[in-house]
């Protein structure tokens, strides 16, 4: 194997034109790496990783994809997919969260001048790679829009700074910024005690789970300062993803539930739609009882998908607050967002995906 692989860069190596005028930077975990000035062609490895390089509107440059973009289900909930239908017909250089195939990178039929790879901790070890392939790795932290921002707007911009998209990167941070800050001040002024209480139900982490699974730091709630019940207790630190006992939803009993439309992908008979329609205890909330129970876009789908996120927020705010959204289409919101995000308007598609649950109140009886 080893053999192969040196054969392969030396011929890779052999047959590359004069090599181009190098820089050296430092990527997302510290490391200095030394990358082309004017690099045209790329591959992104990890979750999430494409769907930055999509917002920064170089999603040409991709050469190459791993196997997540090949696979063909009922579901896609990733804006920067269906707005890039391209990537799926892109060669394979490896299987997805990050479990690169350096042999089949070297053998692509456009051979990348940097790898990005986001969670650098999963999957192929990013100095291996690099000295396997001859490639610079990029490594970048994936981040969140919470209290790991920071992070991602690090990644944005330096992967940005590679590629000559600094102008756009900045442009993408701007924008998260100002959509925040909109949410944030069309929602302030309730105190604490007075504001909505809420749940979400059906949050998938590497992969689809039910009711009981949520996410205690949820960005759309903070934005537009409801009360989540599952960040009760914790003194205001932000938790990560989080399976709530069932007796605990029961006991918080909120005012309004959410469900993460990506439980839908367990089956009718598993999901957490399923539950909350079959479960004798969950017939029993207020909020079921009500009607008070509404879907949302998938928070997760190969990491965080940002753009829905920040709809999600639009929604989650005109529900609760509707004085204060009264000029917001939520359905109109999000694909403003994905055009400028992922650059197409995406929502109809993610919603028919979803049996058109997404923004609206579920049936569930």
């Amino acid at each position: 194997m080893y053999r192969t692989l040196t054969a392969l860069l030396l011929l890779t190596l052999l047959s590359c034109p004069a090599a181009a005028s190098m820089r050296t930077i430092q990527d997302g975990t510290g490391r200095t790496v030394t990358v082309p000035d004017s690099p045209t062609k790329v591959i992104c490895s990890g979750p999430g990783c494409l769907r930055l390089l999509t917002y920064l509107g170089a999603q040409n440059m991709a050469v190459a994809v791993d196997d997540m973009e090949s696979r063909r289900s009922r579901f896609d909930a990733r804006p920067y997919s269906l707005a890039n239908p391209q990537f799926k017909s892109l060669p394979i250089f490896g299987q997805f969260r990050g479990h690169d195939d350096p042999e089949r990178i070297l053998t692509l039929p456009e051979q990348p001048q940097v790898i990005f790879k986001t969670y650098p901790a999963m999957g192929h070890n990013p100095d291996e790679l690099q000295a396997k392939t001859g490639i610079p790795v990029v490594t970048l932290e994936y981040g969140n829009l919470g209290s790991q921002r920071d992070r991602l707007y690090q990644a944005i911009r330096i992967m940005g700074d590679v590629i000559g998209h600094s102008d756009r990167a900045e442009a993408v941070i701007a924008f998260f910024d100002a959509q925040i800050r909109e949410l944030s001040k069309r929602s302030a002024g309730v105190p604490e005690k007075d504001r909505t209480t809420v749940f979400i139900g059906g949050v998938a982490s590497k992969g689809p789970h039910g009711f009981q699974s949520t996410e205690p730091g949820y960005p759309p709630f903070r934005f537009v300062h409801a009360r989540n019940m599952a960040a009760s207790g914790h003194g205001g630190k932000e938790l990560r993803h989080a399976d709530v006992a069932r007796e605990k939803i029961l006991e918080w009993d909120p005012e309004v539930l959410f469900l993460d439309l990506s439980t839908l992908q367990m089956g009718d008979g598993a999901s957490g739609l399923f539950e909350l329609k079959v479960d004798p205890a969950y017939q029993a909330l207020t909020a079921v009882q009500k009607g008070e129970v509404y879907g949302l876009l998938p928070y997760n789908w190969y990491s965080r998908n940002y753009g829905s996120i920040l709809a999600n927020g639009f929604f989650i705010g005109k529900l609760l607050r509707p004085d204060r959204f009264q000029d917001i289409d939520p359905a109109a919101k999000a694909d403003e967002i994905y055009t400028f995000l992922v650059g197409r308007p995406v929502f109809s598609r993610m919603n028919a995906m979803f049996q058109n649950l997404v923004f609206t109140p579920i049936p569930l009886n």
